[in-house]
């Protein structure tokens, strides 16, 4: 902030985008940490979370770990804070927009379950019908607006996996750990497949974008001959 003359989210965006020019050194002490092998690598980001999920630098780093090795997005969830029906809807609004973001394998963890229990709000997440009751008692524009999004968020949230814990004393963690080793068979699935369907894109479209640069310079060739 100070060699840049920068606020707050001026200092964290460009923090993040000079790291993203060297986060292929992190990439390489992650390959390298294979004796004795690596079971998990947690990277925490920034909690801006649009900074991160929507800035170029966030997808260069969930892009560049994920084509080299099985990688997943963890969602924490705040669960005192998503109490309420509204508020809950606009946590997994957040989490739908970051599975489609990254295309990575993506879990929900409810954190601070010492704090308040998350039967209630996980229960939301496999009965749309409780959730839809839970709004319709709402009355603000907000939970009206939730309603509607919660109609579309039905088709592509229910199968999300979430787990319950609580970072203060330890409840929960074999779960996250479990549900951690389940999302490398997610991305063996799903993400690698798509990964490399994009990338035999990519390089038909770079052969395609040779070709004709080829077949331009032939053409030009033979209209200088043909003019000489």
């Amino acid at each position: 902030m100070r060699e840049y003359g920068l606020g707050p989210n001026g200092g964290i965006l460009t923090a993040l985008n000079l790291f993203a020019t060297r986060f292929d050194q992190v990439v390489a002490l992650l390959e390298k940490a294979r004796d004795p092998p690596l079971r998990l690598a947690v990277l925490d980001t920034p909690g801006q979370i649009e900074i991160f999920a929507w800035s170029a630098s966030g997808s260069i780093m969930t892009d560049s770990l994920g084509a080299s090795m099985p990688t997943a997005v963890v969602f924490v969830v705040d669960t005192p804070r998503c109490a309420s029906a509204p508020a809950f809807v606009a946590n997994i609004l957040q989490a739908a927009s970051i599975l489609y973001r990254t295309r990575l394998p993506l879990l929900l963890v409810f954190n601070k379950s010492d704090v308040a229990g998350a039967g209630a709000v996980t229960s939301w997440l496999t009965d749309w019908d409780a959730l839809d009751a839970a709004l319709a008692g709402e009355k603000s524009y907000a939970a009206s607006l939730s309603r509607s999004l919660s109609l579309v968020l039905d088709e592509f949230v229910g199968a999300i996996p979430h787990v319950t814990v609580s970072a203060a004393t330890g409840a929960g963690f074999d779960d996250l750990l479990r549900a951690c080793g389940a999302l490398r068979e997610t991305y063996a699935a799903t993400y690698l497949p798509d990964l490399l369907a994009r990338r035999g894109a990519a390089a038909a479209a770079e052969a395609e974008r040779q070709a004709g640069e080829l077949a331009r310079m032939r053409l030009d060739a033979e209209g200088g001959a043909g003019g000489g």
